[in-house]
């Protein structure tokens, strides 16, 4: 079977977005929370995950931060009335209790995916150790995306802890993760392998294709640009050129990352929203 999804299943994913409140009373069918036109990296990283094990999804749409000048009331209540929390995203599947966290959205997707979609994570426990700890650092507490996002202070960065002292370690940190990436990605090279762990796809390489978008940039071909996004693109592209970020990206690391990405992933992504 080739390895990138079906053009049938891409074709499938819908850029409809239903409420929160109709993704709740559901009781069949897997749900994620976006943001229209938005490549919310979590979503994203959440929704190749669901490609590549070939669950459709059906998108909610994720109630945005702030208070409702019409009603006065806080758009995210209901979010935080069903999920004890608010970030994004949320994962619904079934009548299953809400996932929140990256580490549970990958063991449900791994336990609902198709019997032929790659398995994400490693049979072997060695490997498997490998990979989590990998994850860890890109999709952790003060790992890749963390200091990311704490780059610049705006309200998302306050909610991660930004002050003047984390912001100005950040690209340091940031860096130190790229390039541990990149010897890894030479090691796994001389032993005849394309991959982060062991020798076949696994959520680390989903993972870290995805969020690696934030301090490398990739072609519109990868990730269309929308009214929405277009902000964001533009910070990511400005991340790149932050001296200790752009010292440490390799080619190795852009050839895995555009690997990764056109070969198993929803390129071009689909976002909603308004393309430009």
């Amino acid at each position: 079977m080739n390895d990138k999804v079906s053009s049938e299943t891409k074709e499938s994913q819908s850029t409809k977005f239903i409420t929160l409140e109709e993704s709740a009373s559901m009781q069949k069918g897997t749900r994620v929370t976006f943001v229209p036109g938005v490549q919310a990296m979590f979503s994203e990283a959440l929704k190749n995950l669901c490609y590549v094990k070939r669950v459709p999804l059906t998108r909610v749409l994720h109630p945005i931060m702030g208070v409702d000048e019409k009603t006065g009331e806080d758009r995210q209540a209901k979010l935080f009335e069903l999920t004890s929390q608010t970030s994004l995203p949320t994962m619904f599947h079934d009548d299953e209790r809400p996932r929140n966290v990256w580490i549970e959205q990958l063991a449900l997707a791994e336990r609902i995916g198709t019997k032929d979609s790659p398995k994400l994570i490693p049979d072997n426990f060695e490997h498997r150790a490998d990979m989590f700890g990998l994850c860890a650092i890109v999709l952790g507490e003060d790992g890749l995306t963390w200091n990311m996002r704490i780059l610049i202070d705006t309200p998302l960065a306050q909610k991660y802890g930004y002050s003047e002292e984390a912001s100005s370690s950040a690209p340091k940190k940031i860096a130190e993760v790229i390039t541990l990436i990149d010897r890894r990605l030479e090691a796994q090279e001389k032993q005849g392998s394309r991959y982060l762990v062991g020798d076949t796809l696994t959520a680390v390489d989903i993972y870290w294709a995805t969020m690696s978008m934030t301090i490398l940039p990739v072609p519109l071909e990868i990730m269309p640009k929308t009214k929405q996004n277009q902000g964001m693109l533009m910070f990511f592209a400005a991340n790149s050129e932050i001296p200790e970020i752009a010292n440490a990206l390799t080619v190795r690391i852009k050839d895995h990352q555009r690997y990764i990405l056109t070969t198993y992933c929803e390129t071009p992504a689909v976002l909603g929203g308004d393309p430009l």
